[in-house]
């Protein structure tokens, strides 16, 4: 099996480097994984990464704009489907697939995960101890969470994987996968217990809780810090342990 990247030209502080394309080949045959959003020049870079193999499908982690939505025009310009979870901006999917399909490539196939959390769409695909983690897991940073009760079982059914490698939707590729996951979940529970303290000394706004939690952020991600920290509490208040009042939160004594 041979795995390529094909960097996006979208850098930004949401992004890191950019978009990683990933094209999964074996026995002259290629799947393209989250081609990106729409740039020509970078649908070029896909084209050429590909002009010696067969491309059989396009596959999308989640609909998100970085990620999906160059994936039906290059499913046109090849002739095969665009396969994803569900559609979404700028994303239509001719095969929806799901936890436990299997998408062919040459000699071996992609093992489709259903991995919620940073979004509910959100896929992830293992081939041979490859896991392609879009954004459930990225190269040099944690991830923006919506939906932190079904993140954290995201990670740990990862775990249970023969894992090699992770090649993620941004940043560089991950050796060491099941140390990488080990470190996302304990940042999690850190980043609770820091809300959980933070709320014990005062805080309750939302700003007031990525203020005090997230201090060191860069200010540019602070819009994405309030979303974990909404979902943070979200998990909180369904465990008992917080109340919520709009954009407010307090203990439960």
């Amino acid at each position: 099996m041979n795995i390529t990247r094909v960097l996006a030209r979208n850098p930004s502080p949401f992004t890191g480097p950019g978009t990683n394309t990933w094209i999964v080949g074996s026995a002259g045959d290629c799947v393209i994984i989250d081609p990106g959003p729409l740039d020509p020049q970078h649908e070029r870079a896909v084209a050429d990464a590909v002009d010696q193999v067969r491309v059989r499908s396009v596959l999308v982690t989640h609909t998100h704009p970085d990620h999906a939505p160059l994936a039906n025009p290059l499913a046109r310009t090849f002739a095969v489907p665009a396969l994803g979870f569900r559609s979404g901006p700028d994303f239509d999917p001719d095969t929806l697939i799901g936890e436990g399909d299997r998408i062919p490539v040459g000699d071996v196939s992609l093992q489709v995960i259903h991995t919620p959390g940073h979004s509910d769409d959100h896929l992830c695909f293992l081939a041979d101890g490859a896991l392609f983690t879009g954004d459930h897991i990225m190269g040099g940073s944690s991830v923006m969470i919506d939906d932190l009760v079904a993140y954290l079982p995201s990670l740990e059914k990862l775990q249970r994987f023969d894992l090699k490698r992770i090649h993620p939707g941004h940043g560089p590729e991950l050796d060491q996968p099941h140390q990488v996951i080990d470190w996302y979940l304990a940042h999690r529970r850190q980043r609770e217990k820091e809300i959980l303290n933070a709320l014990a000394e005062g805080a309750g706004e939302i700003d007031q809780l990525v203020e005090a939690v997230y201090r060191d952020v860069d200010p540019a991600l602070r819009p994405l810090a309030a979303r974990s920290v909404a979902a943070h509490l979200r998990k909180l208040a369904i465990e008992g342990r917080v109340t919520l009042h709009g954009d407010r939160a307090e203990l439960v004594s």
